[in-house]
């Protein structure tokens, strides 16, 4: 059996990012998002800076213009030109003690594109992404992606391979919504677009904003002060990441396991010397297991059967592995699998099975997230067991491990060094570590505007109510940066499962607050309630989100008097013993997604607050709203719940907006996770 994850492991070395260090001497040294391909702001004030000895004299020649500078004691410099129309490729030349050219320069539109998975979602992740592959030929965009870092403190630059042209390899593991945006754009305004990908699946809203920004919410002083004590071990952990970065590239392609004789797969291998681990490992152990290793391990346990078992199949299930296994039974392979989502479940032939004494081995590659590391087995523990029939044996407890590589020359991590990790368990968790890493180092860039995917994981933890400050607070932060940068963002997709009558839905708080930052100015929505699916929290239709999003743009980016949203709520009217709601939005009109005309998604309260499913009928451009047992209606709600299935759009194909009419609920039932 071979399982695949939904997105490939990115490489140990994607998420080591390293404060900016000292520049050799007699050389300009820029940032990676000034180089080669790049695309500049049109019509704006251009940036351009880097590093150079200190008091080095450093110009900049660009499009017939000569800026000069000195750089500072610390060697940093900058210089100011521009404004430019949109065209290229140009060069830029630049003059210190050493000349450095930079060739292939376009001027046009650049975008940032950020937030958590349904973001990252990458075009090799679309079950269309052959023909979405074939089709993205278009060196008029650029892409640059940034790579992972959960940073304790603001860096000056980021990891990355640079900006590369779009073509049907470089696009595959872009952001599936960022490119079919930018090829929108670059469709209707034919000028070249640059795309800036800062993601991270997972992730809070509160680690994409600064500590100055956080200091307003007292909820995060204690985790602010943890990353402040953990600074100050920051050279010490670097240096430790620096030197396990050389160890794994000097030691990566060893495996002890499979060089030996027999192979440590081999049931005869005896197995007494090897130390023994519990498994699954506690939560507590994250980090901590093998001294941060996360590069190849081998575990082993010997189990006995009872003569019943022998030559009939069973099944093998071992939970989640950390991170990619190949697992044997009695020396032979039973499966493989990729990625850490999965549950494995392997089916063993018969002809494997004895009576006494059998074999499980499992060799594993870790997980490949450099301050996040972990090997081994998360379980949970009833997911791990081998069964026949009704008949089952548990694997819960201790196993015998070997490394792949061995621990020769193993850096050593001090607690010092361990205490220095934004979170031993997820670093992108903790507050503004994403921002410092991630976003920080591009504020010098000029932007378009930006678009924005995020909520999920402050949905889960039940903080929509939070959400709805910390959400406009995120914006402004970023906008101390780029001043009334336009930022679209997306409302989330439907997801999880719906009771049968109505109820609090966490999701639905969540497309609340988002909706809320919209007394912004230059922000917009793009809702995806209608494109979501409620087993998988990955919806594939990521084409119509990004559509959605480029209305937004014309609109909101580009000043076009174009309809970029669905129907929102405007108003209520109480009719006798039914409602009537008006919308804003509507378009050329509202339009009922049904063959037979009913709409569906609306719910109705009476004086008791309990809320029932409603009958309603479109009227022109209002809805009627109604329920036979409720003659005195108070409150009425569309689409309020995880996955809705509401089909009121507007005639432009764009959905309603899920609302209530009722008041929010106060923060502290929310936070409480209160009815």
């Amino acid at each position: 059996m071979v399982n695949t994850p939904r997105r490939p492991a990115l490489p140990w070395l994607m998420v080591l990012c390293l404060s900016v260090t000292g520049v050799a001497h007699g050389h300009i040294r820029l940032p990676r998002l000034i180089g080669d391909g790049m695309v500049l702001q049109r019509d704006e004030i251009i940036r351009v800076w880097g590093w150079a000895n200190p008091a080095e004299r450093v110009s900049v020649t660009f499009l017939g213009q000569k800026r000069l500078a000195r750089a500072d004691s610390h060697g940093s410099w900058s210089v100011l030109v521009g404004p430019f129309p949109a065209g290229g490729p140009y060069e830029m030349t630049l003059q210190g003690r050493d000349r450095r050219i930079i060739h292939d320069i376009l001027l046009g539109d650049v975008w940032l594109v950020s937030g958590q998975s349904n973001m990252e979602f990458a075009i090799n992740d679309l079950k269309d992404r052959r023909q979405q592959a074939a089709r993205a030929n278009d060196p008029r965009i650029r892409l640059f992606m940034v790579k992972h870092c959960a940073a304790l403190a603001p860096r000056e630059d980021v990891s990355s391979q640079g900006w590369q042209p779009v073509t049907p390899a470089s696009v595959l593991q872009f952001s599936a919504i960022g490119y079919l945006f930018g090829a929108q754009l670059q469709e209707r305004y034919h000028v070249p677009i640059g795309l800036i990908q800062a993601t991270w699946g997972g992730t809070t809203a509160e680690t994409w904003m600064s500590a100055a920004a956080l200091r307003a919410f007292p909820q995060f002083n204690t985790a602010l002060g943890s990353l402040r004590a953990a600074e100050s071990h920051r050279a010490e952990y670097e240096r430790y990441v620096a030197s396990m970065a050389a160890w794994y590239q000097k030691h990566a392609g060893e495996d002890l396991g499979q060089s030996a004789t027999p192979a440590w797969s081999d049931p005869a291998v005896d197995p007494s010397h090897w130390p023994t681990i519990a498994q699954p490992r506690p939560d507590e152990a994250w980090g901590r297991d093998f001294n941060g290793f996360s590069a190849l391990g081998w575990f082993r346990k010997d189990i006995d059967l009872p003569a019943d078992w022998a030559g009939k199949s069973a099944l093998l299930q071992l939970g989640r592995l950390e991170e990619s296994d190949q697992t044997y039974f009695n020396g032979r392979l039973v499966g493989t699998t990729q990625g850490y989502d999965f549950l494995r479940e392997y089916a063993v032939p018969g002809e494997s099975v004895k009576a006494g004494r059998n074999v499980i081995v499992v060799r594993l590659v870790g997980a490949t997230e450099a301050q996040e590391p972990a090997l081994g087995m998360d379980g949970p523990e009833e997911a791990m067991k081998l069964s026949q029939g009704d008949a089952t044996m548990s694997l819960v407890g201790a196993w015998y491990y070997q490394l792949g590589q061995g621990d020769k020359d193993l850096p050593l991590a001090t607690p010092a060094i361990l205490s220095a990790r934004p979170s031993p368990t997820a670093p992108q968790y903790a507050p503004t570590v994403l921002f410092n890493g991630m976003i920080h180092p591009l504020r010098h860039f000029g932007l378009k505007g930006a678009i924005w995917y995020q909520g999920e994981s402050n949905a889960e933890d039940h903080r929509s109510a939070e959400y709805r400050d910390l959400f406009p607070a995120l914006i402004a932060d970023w906008r101390a940066a780029w001043p009334d940068l336009p930022f679209l963002f997306v409302q989330l997709a439907g997801f999880g499962p719906n009771g049968p009558e109505p109820a609090e839905s966490a999701w639905a708080e969540l497309r609340e607050a988002q909706g809320m930052a919209l007394s912004l100015p230059h922000t917009a929505m793009a809702s995806a309630v209608d494109v979501g699916d409620a087993a998988d929290l990955h919806p594939q239709n990521k084409a119509a989100v990004a559509q959605r999003l480029a209305l937004a743009a014309f609109r909101v980016g580009y000043g076009e008097n174009v309809v970029s949203s669905g129907p929102t709520y405007r108003a209520m009217h109480i009719e006798a013993a039914a409602v009537r709601i008006e919308f804003d939005h509507v378009g050329s009109g509202l339009r009922v997604n049904d063959q037979y005309g009913y709409v569906r998604g609306f719910e109705i309260a009476g004086p008791d607050g309990k809320f029932r499913w409603a009958r309603a009928r479109q009227e022109r451009d209002t809805v009627v709203v109604s329920n036979d047992d409720i003659q005195h209606p108070v409150a009425v709600r569309y689409d309020w719940t995880n996955t809705p299935d509401g089909n009121l759009f507007n005639r432009e194909g764009l959905p309603a907006t899920p609302f209530r009419t009722d008041a929010p609920r106060p923060a502290r039932l929310l936070q409480r996770g209160g009815p």
